[in-house]
């Protein structure tokens, strides 16, 4: 295969929910100085590199979880690479009470938001036969009834006056912005890591490679920011182009599947 054009090399990045080692700015460092984002799902994965990225470019953040421990010690972690401040709270996407709590919280620390990203998910990789009807229900109240609860509560306690921007990861709901719908292939931890890679299963993938976490807080980054001043209601599939080539390869599904269920036992 030919060398990766630059512009289609992944950047730098780290497995476990660590900060990066090094960082090379490729927007401008204060593209979101003076600004607040509240992150759901920000004490692990994704949400981690979301809050590191956005802290990177000026921007301080909360980051909100039902594990107050998890982001306690996230929020430490993004602190001392950073410099930017970072606050820790502990919701329940499914629970409105426990986000208005958090809200009010951050707006007493910070006195404003300006960024909401949805980020908490509640997901099964697993066909649908192998689904229980509680672990169905999950997924539609955490990624689904969160994403409105969580808008909501943000848009009444804040953005209605104020303004503000919306993201959302895990699902495709917003009063104003963006959706970023991550496929599944994107992160490699996601379908199975290096298994997965060993297997070419990433060879249909456009860009012959899975992607990482922080390409995603890029995306992220990007609609978050004033560089994408008039987009708005729009989907940003950030999946190295498998959406238009690959066939939705089920034998493959039921592997990770299978190999994850006997982990667990």
């Amino acid at each position: 295969m030919a060398e990766a054009a630059a512009g289609s090399r992944p950047p730098p990045d780290v497995d476990s929910d660590e900060c990066l080692r090094a960082y090379g700015h490729l927007f401008s460092p204060d593209i979101l100085a003076g600004q607040v984002a509240f992150i759901t799902g920000g004490g692990s994965g994704i949400g981690f590199r979301i809050a590191e990225i956005f802290m990177r470019h000026g921007c301080r953040t909360v980051i909100a979880s039902r594990n107050l421990q998890r982001v306690v010690e996230a929020s430490k972690k993004l602190v001392a690479a950073t410099g930017q401040q970072c606050l820790p709270l502990s919701i329940d996407v499914r629970q409105p009470q426990t986000i208005a709590a958090a809200v009010d919280e951050a707006l007493r620390e910070f006195q404003q938001i300006d960024i909401l990203i949805n980020g908490a998910a509640g997901n099964f990789l697993c066909p649908a036969s192998a689904l229980s009807f509680n672990a169905f229900k999950t997924v539609i109240d955490i990624d689904t009834i969160g994403t409105f609860n969580t808008s909501k509560v943000l848009f009444e306690k804040y953005f209605r006056d104020h303004g503000g921007v919306i993201v959302n990861i895990t699902a495709t709901l917003s009063y104003r912005g963006q959706a970023l719908q991550v496929h599944a292939g994107t992160a490699k931890a996601a379908i199975g890591g290096k298994s997965a890679e060993e297997a070419s299963h990433f060879d249909m993938i456009p860009l012959q490679r899975a992607g990482n976490k922080t390409e995603i807080a890029h995306s992220t980054l990007y609609l978050a920011s004033p560089l994408s001043s008039y987009v708005t209601g729009t989907t940003l599939v950030v999946d190295g182009g498998s959406w238009l080539t690959s066939a939705n390869n089920f034998p493959a599904l039921l592997d990770f599947w299978a190999a994850g269920a006997n982990k667990n036992h």
